[in-house]
């Protein structure tokens, strides 16, 4: 938390002026370059791959900013815990909070007091509902996941075929965005039916189930759109089992980096493709730094971090590059 609460005669001098005169407010109750602030960022869980590779990049990427200090908390996919979580960064007097939220809906209502007491809020791949938020920082999941789509369309099944989606936690945006905006994509050949889309909640072991019941009712599947990466390796276990990884093209959303990761399942040539949902640390932070550094005004409302679809094309070139 900041130690200097007041700002210089001359620094206010330095403030741009409204209508009237009155100099415009920071968003930050306090600001400046030469004070100490803290962070904290309520993670929606640690769990997943890509949410422990958005706080290492958000860790990493923090070091180089000493007037920061970061505090990650884990809500365990709980959206509960997640409440008090916030809350107790609210009694802590953090400086802004950072969140990915589990759920929309049940995080709206603690996340909008922390914005309308005055405490800078940017929300992480994942939004709550209404606009009491600062800014959103995040990938365009329905432009991604179209982009899914149309390769399935033009490139994997460019004569029609049968396709499966494995949806994420329905109540979370990103999960609705990816289902909507592949679905959309598809449609770009009408010899395409989606014949089968069914939550998996993000999770691999409940991927591999949901589809491998699909493959049961649907034996001539040729594409599954997964919307995480996770998932998308259930699925290819799933197709695997069946004696049908020939047959089935998998393809996954978020194109985590490592070993395990869908960059290197394409590589592998496991999969078909995977499409790069990136972390949004570097932008988020450079927000932070506005905000609380530069004593902004205002900031974008939205922040959108491009993504890269991975291929066979690229996926080597990708896979020996990326190993954050």
């Amino acid at each position: 938390m900041s130690t200097t609460r007041t700002l210089t005669a001359a620094a206010l001098l330095t403030l741009p002026l409204l209508a009237g005169g009155v100099a415009a407010k920071p968003l930050a109750k306090a600001c400046g370059p030469n004070d100490k602030y803290v962070i904290g960022f309520s993670q929606a869980n640690f769990a997943e791959p890509y949410r422990q590779h958005v706080n290492n990049d958000l860790t990493a990427r923090v070091k180089a900013i000493p007037q920061f200090e970061l505090q990650i908390a884990d809500a365990a996919g709980n959206d509960n815990t997640q409440v008090s979580q916030v809350e107790n960064f609210m009694t802590q007097g953090v400086d802004l909070l950072l969140i990915s939220p589990f759920e929309a809906a049940p995080l709206t209502p603690v996340v909008s007091r922390v914005f309308q007491s005055g405490v800078p809020v940017i929300e992480l791949d994942r939004r709550t509902l209404g606009s009491n938020r600062t800014a959103f920082v995040g990938g365009d999941n329905t432009k991604i996941a179209y982009e899914a789509g149309a390769y399935t369309a033009k490139t994997l099944l460019p004569g029609g075929g049968q396709v499966a989606v494995l949806e994420g936690l329905p109540s979370s945006t990103p999960a609705i965005e990816r289902l909507n905006g592949f679905k959309d994509g598809v449609k770009q050949n009408p010899g395409i039916t989606v014949v089968a889309e069914q939550a998996a909640d993000w999770l691999p072991d409940k991927g591999q189930t949901v589809f491998a019941a699909m493959l049961q009712a649907h034996p001539d599947i040729q594409v599954v759109y997964a919307s995480n990466d996770l998932m998308a390796s259930g699925a290819y276990l799933a197709a695997k089992g069946a004696g049908k990884e020939k047959q089935v093209k998998v393809i996954g959303t978020d194109g985590l980096p490592g070993p395990s990761g869908g960059i290197a399942s394409v590589a592998s040539g496991q999969w078909a493709a995977t499409f790069i949902y990136p972390t949004g640390a570097a932008e988020a932070l450079d927000l932070a730094k506005k905000i609380l550094l530069d004593c902004a005004e205002s900031v974008p409302a939205v922040v959108t971090v491009p993504t890269e679809a991975v291929t066979p094309d690229n996926a080597k070139e990708l896979n020996a590059k990326l190993k954050f």
